[in-house]
């Protein structure tokens, strides 16, 4: 009998040893299963935008950024026209987050009455975690049409010549909090230019960046450099330089350039002043995003 206990006794001993084990295995392999996750670097910039140029980053699927863009006249203009300020030229365009990777955009300038239209995506976005990447290379195709009478309205015109259009990639990389930089090789594309001398196509290569001065304060600026297809006069290289101030949902721009376009194929293309003759621009931009589609919450944030 004492023999057929401590048998049982024992029996009880292992099972519940199995038991024990076979518990912590599954806690093992609960724990095994949780794979690390891919965390996306945002906030490289605090803006789709550097200041004229498309910068590296997205917005948030749902959401729309209204832009207004404004520049006065030339500072050279002196006290007459009080350093430019009474004269001006702006866009006002729409900027769509369709995807985490994936953004639309409209705008129309006073400039040549020009509209405009674009589609940004990112097929790599730098990263932290598995399968990360250390830069963000997002790719912008865009469109713009010239929205001014004909020149010569007697002759035969055709509705393709107002049209333009440009091609970029963007290889950006934020490298701390405090540090942003980016460059971006572009194509622009005329079907119609002034001179038959003239190439309809032109490619540059521009740089941006953006530097953390404060919590809410940072100084920002985007150079574009026409490699290929510069008239030998009056155009120049445009480059801005200015402050970004995030206010709660707003961010202002305040910034100097020499460009008066505010697209790709108007300031690459079409910029007459020169820095060094204070044929510069003060200008500010303004970015309010409102949330026009509901965010998704999970189960976790519901509870």
């Amino acid at each position: 009998m004492k023999k057929l206990s401590f048998f049982i006794f024992l029996l009880l001993f292992l099972f519940s040893g199995i038991s024990v084990s076979a518990q912590d295995e599954d806690l093992l392999k609960l724990v095994g299963e949780e794979k690390p996750t891919k965390e996306i670097t945002k906030y490289a910039f605090k803006s789709p935008r550097v200041i004229n140029s498309h910068s590296m980053e997205f917005l948030n699927p749902g959401t729309m950024d209204f832009r207004i863009l404004h520049r006065f006249g030339p500072l050279d203009q002196g006290y007459k026209s009080l350093f430019g300020l009474d004269q001006a030229s702006m866009r006002m365009g729409f900027d769509f987050g369709i995807l985490q990777n994936l953004m639309v955009g409209v705008g129309r300038s006073t400039y040549k009455k020009e509209l405009d239209a674009f589609i940004k995506f990112a097929p790599i976005r730098q990263s932290k975690g598995p399968w990360s990447s250390p830069v963000t290379l997002a790719l912008v195709s865009g469109m713009t049409m010239n929205g001014l009478d004909w020149a010569d309205p007697s002759r035969k015109n055709f509705f393709t010549s107002k049209l333009g259009y440009y091609f970029q990639a963007i290889i950006g990389r934020k490298f701390s909090e405090a540090l942003t930089l980016q460059v971006s090789p572009t194509m622009v594309h005329n079907n119609l230019v002034p001179l038959q001398s003239d190439p309809n196509n032109i490619y540059a290569i521009g740089v941006g960046g953006r530097i953390k001065l404060s919590q809410r304060i940072a100084f920002t600026w985007d150079y574009s450099h026409v490699v290929v297809g510069m008239p030998d006069s009056g155009y120049y290289h445009p480059l801005s330089v200015g402050f970004d101030i995030e206010t709660g949902g707003h961010v202002f721009q305040l910034h100097f350039s020499n460009a008066t376009g505010m697209n790709e194929r108007a300031f690459i293309t079409e910029t007459t002043g020169q820095w060094g003759k204070a044929e510069v621009r003060f200008g500010f931009n303004l970015s309010r995003v409102f949330q026009i589609k509901k965010k998704k919450h999970s189960k976790h944030a519901d509870k």
